[in-house]
């Protein structure tokens, strides 16, 4: 265990939501905390909203009042760099600007000792570059907290090109004594959760303007059906839409304009008109209405239901004579082309415990009538069903396969392990599951077979399949031939 001890001062500069926020991180682990800003008055306005915070705390029964002064006594507002230097570990958390934290860093490693860990909060921008105005770019490593601090348990460690080992270790071990789950990976654009997020928002507004469902269907779906926390429209509304769109670009002019991470025209007609989401009142949703329950994950088991446990472990059934499918990618018209037989066909399913809604898609074949039948049928074991346009994979598989194949783009490219990729988007965005378990349970085939029929109806390069992903079920089937 190589973390920090208690005794080792923390230095953390900007004094904003998340400088602060991780200076009380560091105060409730024990540690002395000297909290800089280089506007005046800000260091002890954010001190000051550390102990609302831990009031709060106090006021809901979490938090011992003497602990509460405990915290606070360790954390010293200061109101110049030289104040830092006997800092062991230096936290920066301010402008997402390359060259101030540039300079705050040759700054800070002027005045601090040889043995002090320069640390920067970016969430976006190179580790690398941070690090190439140092004497010592070694000591210079990424700890990115997510916001709140307090609150949120992943901490990504992430190495530059010059970052020694040992730092990482030690950032590593001193985040999971901090009790955050502290995941490594190497600096690369959106590290590990902002580039492997970016379908969730990049597939949502394509399904959006390819007309296969409104925003309400999309979202209540992802929630109520692929058991996602948020939908990816409300979830655009609370991060920001400016926000959201920003990290898009950053990530997506990183990449030398890489088609997987391109952004939305539409979202990007909402920022300029202003529609930024839950702070300016309006974004894909009016916030001046009663917000709606679509948005809401609903729970409750549905697995004594015998149809809708079939569905859930993707079995094919036929109600009245016609077959009800998991989508694999192809269109319900293709498939009624290829079996000769009219299908259904229902969107991917996490699992059937808290299940409320399913989307389908009937191909050309099925009647009115024995549509109507099975809409019925489904309904009566206690489920809503939202019937979406014919494209490929839906609106559930599609996102939830795209984020598979970026999972694996980036173990290709040793970007981190694969349990650090899936611990990272389950802590980091609440994901049900991490990307790549979740593609083992759905059937890496299947997932590259949706990958395939996107790229095939699209020709659009953002849908080409992984190689790590084709890799391994090349290698899937080959152990499965006969010897």
């Amino acid at each position: 265990m190589t973390a920090l001890s208690t005794d080792a001062i923390v230095a953390i500069a900007g004094a904003g939501a998340m400088g602060s926020g991780i200076a009380q991180v560091a105060a409730e682990a024990g540690h002395h905390v000297l909290l800089f800003d280089a506007f005046e008055g800000a260091a002890q306005r954010g001190r000051d909203g550390i102990a609302a915070s831990l009031a709060s705390q106090v006021s809901k029964g979490r938090l011992e009042r003497a602990e509460r002064d405990r915290i606070l006594d360790r954390i010293q507002p200061v109101n110049h760099l030289d104040g830092l230097a006997d800092a062991r570990l230096f936290v920066e958390a301010i402008t997402e600007d390359l060259e101030i934290k540039r300079t705050l860093f040759r700054e800070v490693e002027r005045r601090a000792g040889p043995e002090a860990i320069l640390a920067t909060n970016t969430s976006s921008l190179s580790i690398t570059a941070i690090a190439a105005g140092l004497n010592d770019p070694r000591r210079c490593v990424g700890m990115h907290f997510f916001n709140p601090a307090p609150l949120m348990k992943l901490v990504e460690v992430v190495a530059g090109t010059a970052t020694s080992a040992a730092i990482i270790d030690t950032i590593a071990d001193t985040a999971e004594a901090w009790g955050k789950k502290a995941v490594r990976c190497r600096s690369t654009p959106g590290f590990i959760v902002n580039r492997i997020a970016r379908p969730y928002y990049g597939e949502a507004l394509r399904i959006l303007e390819e007309g296969v469902a409104d925003i309400a269907t999309i979202d209540s779906l992802m929630t109520q059906s692929g058991g996602f926390r948020m939908g990816p429209f409300a979830l655009m509304d609370l991060i920001g839409n400016d926000v959201n769109f920003a990290v898009t670009c950053s990530i997506f002019e990183a990449n030398f304009s890489d088609p997987r991470y391109r952004p939305s025209l539409m979202q990007k007609d909402l920022v300029d008109a202003g529609w930024l989401g839950r702070k300016s009142g309006r974004g894909f949703y009016d916030y001046s209405e009663k917000p709606s329950a679509a948005n809401d994950a609903s729970s409750g088991s549905l697995s004594n239901r015998p149809t809708l446990a079939a569905l859930g472990a993707g079995r094919a059934l036929r109600i009245d004579g016609i077959s009800i499918l998991q989508t694999d990618g192809r269109s319900a018209a293709e498939l009624e082309l290829t079996m000769g037989l009219p299908v259904v066909l229902h969107d991917l399913i996490l699992n059937t415990d808290g299940l409320k809604r399913i989307g389908i898609v009937a191909s050309p074949g099925v009647s009115d009538e024995a549509l109507c039948r099975i809409v019925n049928g489904l309904q009566a074991e206690g489920l809503e069903v939202s019937q979406v346009a014919d494209h490929p994979g839906m609106i559930v598989m599609r996102t939830v396969a795209m984020l598979v194949n970026e999972a694996f783009e980036a173990l290709l490219h040793k970007v981190a392990s694969a349990q650090a990729i899936d611990l990272a988007m389950r802590f980091g965005v609440n994901y049900p599951v991490g990307p790549i378990e979740w593609g083992e349970r759905i059937g890496l085939p299947i997932v590259l077979s949706v990958i395939e029929a996107l790229f095939d109806a699209t020709r659009d390069s953002r849908y080409r399949p992984s190689l790590g992903l084709r890799n391994v079920v090349t290698r899937q089937r080959a152990l499965a031939l006969p010897a």
